[in-house]
This record gives structure tokens, sequence and C-alpha cells, in this order.
């Protein structure tokens, strides 16, 4: 029986450090971000579907979707961003259970699927549990300002589209708290693959 770990957080609270300690430890990551880029390549439904809605305007000289760009639209204006994800999570959503499928076939013992927007999107009823990364409003602004070259009014803007990181804590299966080194975060992770039994 695979378990599946839905792994999520907030924006800069170190969900891809945690990632590259589940890789060191081989543990197979299914990555949403990494889906969702994908699909936005030129070619994919994904690509197609938003350059339909938003225009031409958000591509850069290669045709590629200017990210940044589209990033700025979706996350000033709640309507746009809603529809943004409309047209792009099911496509993300159906990669995404194609991969489960795999793995379960497969009698993986454990599968850790990145999906930062894990609860918003209600992923959490195909996952046998789920780990948030937790940080506080403060050291994730810093780090988002810092990671992105943001603005602090940027980085607040981003932060707030997402679910408050209280709440995910409160719905979460497990919490683990960067706060500290890259070095106590997978202490931590390490502790909780044993008590996962994995």
């Amino acid at each position: 029986m695979t378990y599946f770990l839905g792994l999520t957080g907030g924006i800069a609270s170190g969900k891809s450090t945690a990632d590259e300690f589940f890789k060191k430890k081989k543990i197979p990551i299914i990555d949403s971000d990494l889906i969702a880029h994908k699909i936005m390549e030129i070619g994919q439904n994904g690509y197609k579907a938003v350059v339909d809605y938003f225009g031409t305007d958000i591509l850069n000289d290669d045709q590629t979707i200017n990210r940044r760009k589209l990033g700025g639209i979706v996350f000033n204006d709640k309507a746009k961003l809603k529809k943004l994800n409309e047209l792009t999570h099911p496509l993300v959503h159906q990669e995404i259970k194609q991969q489960m499928a795999r793995y379960h076939a497969n009698q993986e013992k454990l599968v850790v699927i990145d999906v930062p927007l894990l609860f918003e999107s209600g992923f959490e009823s195909l996952c046998n549990g789920v780990l948030v990364i937790s940080i506080t409003p403060e050291l994730q602004i810093e780090r988002l300002m810092k990671r992105n070259d943001f603005t602090e009014k940027e980085a607040i803007a981003r932060i707030s589209n997402q679910m408050p990181l209280s709440e995910k804590e409160k719905r979460a299966t497990y919490v683990v708290a960067n706060t500290g080194t890259i070095g106590d975060l997978e202490k931590k992770l390490s502790d909780l693959l044993q008590e996962i039994g994995r």
C-alpha cells in the first residue's frame, strides 16, 4: 500500500528544502509546480487556454508565457486569479492522479505530493496524510523579498492570496516548523519519516 504524503506550506516557507531532503532519501516526489510549468509550455493544453483568455500581451518575444507579467495581473485581481486556477487546476490534477496511479502500481512505499495550494484545491482528500512546513509571518515576508527580489508590498500581496499558514496547520496531519537552519529542518523531517514508518 503506497502512503501518499501531501506536502504544503506557504510561499517561501521551505517546501523546496523539504523536497531536496526527500529526494536525497530516494523518495519519489510528484511536484505540482513542475506539472503546472509543463502544461504552460507552448503547444500544451494549459498554454492554449491561458493565452486564449489573457491574450498575447502576456507572452515573451519567443512566444513563451511571461510568468512575472501573468503573476502581476492575477495577484492583483482575485477574479482573474480564480479564472487562471479554473483553467489550469483540472489539468494539473489529472496529471497528478496519473502519476499517483503509476507509483501505486509500482508498489512504492511512500510518495510525496508537493501541492502549494493543497487545501485550497481540495487535494487533501487524495492524501493519506498532510505535512505543513510552517514559518512565522515575519520570516516568510523577509525570505520571499530576498528570494524573489520583491518589495514588501509585493511579498505581502502574494502571501495574502494564500490560505493563512495558521489555518493550514490546523488541518495538517504533521506540522514541521522551519525557523532554524537547513540541518534543523532535515532532522525534523528524518524524525517524521520514522513516525510514518517509512
